[in-house]
């Protein structure tokens, strides 16, 4: 199978929708069943300016909920990324950022293989929800980059550079001309689409159930 995972690296949704997701293909895998992961940018706030913005004056401000809602949202995610294996780490992430550089990063990635990029992204993913670092900073990039066993020189050039910037936006455009307006969005041989953070349980079935097709 082809996956093509649409997501952002601010996502919590799209960290646990990752790790549930591979979840339910080490489930399936004994049943002859495997995917290959190509990971598909989508930017949540790609006006965000580089020092980024508080997350609670953001989210109160994008969706009009209060702090004591964001708070208990907050919870929520966290307690669901417990269960999948994801450690969102508690009062680390105090800032949203731009994370146009990131999907450069990712894109460049996934031109080496598969399988590095799909390190990179939980690396990313680590360091913004885990750590509390900005994934607009480019040593933290660096960092992410070479814990996935990339070429942190060769990164290093395409951050500095414009690099594969035209790339995303045309991915970008591709997705949200085909109607993706939330993620994450996890596509199934370019045909099923699967939204949001399921649980292991609905990705599990849905993998058996296209295979099966």
């Amino acid at each position: 199978m082809k996956i093509d995972f649409v997501s952002d690296v601010s996502c919590p949704w799209c960290a646990i929708g990752l790790n549930a997701l591979e979840q339910a293909l080490a489930r399936v895998a004994a049943e002859g069943i495997t995917a290959t992961l190509h990971f598909q940018p989508f930017e949540l706030n790609p006006s965000m300016a580089p020092e980024g913005q508080a997350i609670v004056e953001h989210l109160t401000e994008k969706y009009g909920i209060s702090a004591e809602q964001v708070a208990a949202n907050t919870e929520a995610i966290r307690q669901r990324g417990a269960g999948v294996g994801f450690e969102f780490g508690l009062g680390k992430r105090s800032r949203i950022y731009n994370t146009f550089d990131a999907h450069r990063l990712l894109h460049w990635a996934g031109l080496q293989s598969a399988e590095t990029q799909r390190q990179l992204k939980h690396a990313l993913f680590k360091a913004y929800f885990t750590d509390g670092l900005s994934p607009g900073d480019h040593a933290v990039l660096l960092a992410a980059a070479a814990s996935a066993g990339l070429d942190t020189d060769a990164a290093r050039a395409v951050l500095d550079s414009n690099a594969h910037a035209d790339d995303v936006r045309e991915r970008e455009t591709f997705y949200q001309q085909a109607g993706i307006r939330s993620v994450p969005a996890v596509i199934i041989n370019d045909r099923h689409l699967i939204s949001g953070g399921q649980p292991v349980e609905v990705f599990e079935q849905a993998l058996r159930q296209i295979a099966a097709s």
